[in-house]
């Protein structure tokens, strides 16, 4: 079959696709850099086209001969407050395409809706965002999914965060909200069983795991699963925003989604019906085998896809492409150029493992307070850290930076920094042959916003020097058998 796949670069989408490819389907994905991800994905069966669903005059790009296509977008991590028209938009673009096609299914992954209580604002985007589907010419199958639990995913690694970091927690009353978590590769079980199904056709289920689960229990299984010993007490107070920020300051969530999260944890998620798991003989996998299969991925290093790499602000993807050509002028430099001789792949190795656990070469704990102080003015801190030890992508959160470019064979890696500061800042490591072997250029580049960016770099300039310097020194010196 002819698939066309949506949200490609997200969580799922990213654990999708591989399954797509080993059944011999031909998936096209509709990205916003068609080339970046196609120098991460090869596949003979696999093209990619760029196109932003927010712009209706993108569709007529689209192909129009496609048998059915997966409708994984979603705008939750962008906003707190209008990322629902975002969704709208995005679905009746969607709609306005696929129903100048031959698809004969679209298929939607949604979330579960409480049986008697107010939906939030998550939620409802995503029941709007279902209504839109529906009405399409196409046959639509929803599947409403519980909280998915698998290495990467955000409700995974707000779980692991809380359990790994708090031996007591005093929690919102939120905690003893009722949901049903379902495992990762049950959901890529239902989502590829469903495809081209007849029996599936225009139809919603409700997906979860075999457990009901309060999110205090989900806390304590997984602490179980470590061997934690933990206390977790509830109190009957507790408003968004405390509980938001609660999350975004103990976990790696960002704020937006934090608060997102919490509207939607005050309900009791939980599924009405689950004959899909019966129609497509697909076998539930508990909560604490669950765990047990995300951290097999996390310690083998074969974590698929993580939240935070997902391309689904807009604005994030504007800078990405608008200033993946580093600026020359009204900017200030920090230009470091370190001799390495002939042995230029060490160094390459270590470039491609900044950051993460691995740190950044010099220095670490001055990293760390400055990744403390943006977590403090609501940035995004250092705790984003890497999804792989030693493979970058382009596209990929890298601590409080994002990867623009990572050309290894080319030698070349540009990130673009996600921090707060006042004004826009770029780290670029490039290898280059001379005359007498290889050299180390690593360029800090810093465009500032108007005076208070230039006082900025000034007042920082003494310790940016002697990091900058060290750094490249250490990247060329270590060497460690890790990353061969």
């Amino acid at each position: 079959m002819k698939i066309l796949l949506t949200g490609a670069t997200g969580y799922i989408g990213r654990r999708l696709l591989p399954a797509l490819l080993e059944n011999g389907h031909h998936v096209i994905c509709c990205v916003r850099a068609g080339n970046r991800f196609l120098a991460e994905f090869q596949h003979p069966n696999l093209s990619a086209i760029e196109v932003d669903f927010l712009k209706s005059d993108d569709t007529i790009k689209l192909p129009i001969e496609i048998d059915a296509a997966f409708f994984l977008m979603h705008s939750m991590n962008v906003s707190t407050k209008n990322f629902e028209n975002l969704e709208k938009c995005i679905a009746i673009n969607f709609v306005r395409y696929i129903n100048t096609t031959n698809a004969k299914q679209i298929i939607y992954l949604s979330g579960l809706v409480p049986a008697e209580a107010e939906l939030s604002s998550h939620l409802r985007s995503r029941w709007e965002v279902e209504k839109i589907l529906v009405q399409s010419n196409i046959p639509t199958t929803v599947l409403r999914a519980g909280i998915v639990v698998g290495s990467g995913s955000a409700s995974f690694e707000i779980i692991r965060d809380l359990s790994e970091k708090l031996p007591i927690m005093i929690g919102p009353s939120w905690l003893n909200s009722r949901c049903q978590p379902i495992a990762i590769r049950n959901v890529i079980q239902y989502l590829i069983g469903t495809l081209g199904n007849p029996a599936c056709l225009g139809n919603i289920y409700d997906i979860g795991g075999p457990e009901i689960l309060t999110y205090k229990e989900m806390l304590l299984g997984y602490a179980n699963v470590r061997k934690l010993k933990r206390h977790i007490y509830t109190v009957p107070f507790g408003t968004t925003g405390l509980s938001s920020n609660w999350l975004f300051y103990i976990t790696t969530t960002s704020y937006k989604l934090a608060v997102n999260l919490v509207e939607s944890m005050k309900s009791d998620l939980i599924c009405s019906n689950n004959d899909l798991e019966l129609l497509l003989g697909i076998e539930s996998i508990p909560y604490d085998q669950a765990i047990v299969m995300a951290f097999a991925k996390i310690e083998q290093n074969l974590v698929l896809s993580s939240w935070k790499d997902a391309l689904n602000d807009p604005g994030l993807y504007k800078r990405m492409t608008g200033f993946i050509e580093v600026p020359k002028f009204g900017t200030f430099r920090n230009l470091q150029i370190v001799k390495i001789g002939s042995d230029y792949k060490t160094t390459l190795r270590n470039i491609w493992a900044l950051g993460g656990e691995n740190g950044w070469y010099y220095a670490d704990w001055v990293w760390k307070i400055r990744g403390f102080i943006d977590r403090l003015a609501g940035g995004v801190g250092l705790r984003r850290g890497r999804t792989h030890p030693w493979q970058i992508h382009s596209g990929d959160a890298l601590d409080f930076w994002r990867v623009l470019i990572a050309d290894r064979a080319g030698m070349h890696l540009l990130l673009f920094a996600e921090m707060i500061v006042p004004g826009e800042a770029w780290l670029e490591f490039s290898i280059h042959e001379g005359k007498n072997g290889y050299e180390l250029h690593q360029t800090a580049t810093f465009r500032p916003n108007g005076l208070t960016g230039r006082l900025y770099w000034y007042l920082l300039l003494p310790i940016h020097s002697l990091i900058f310097i060290n750094m490249a020194k250490r990247i060329t010196w270590e060497n460690d058998s890790t990353f061969l």
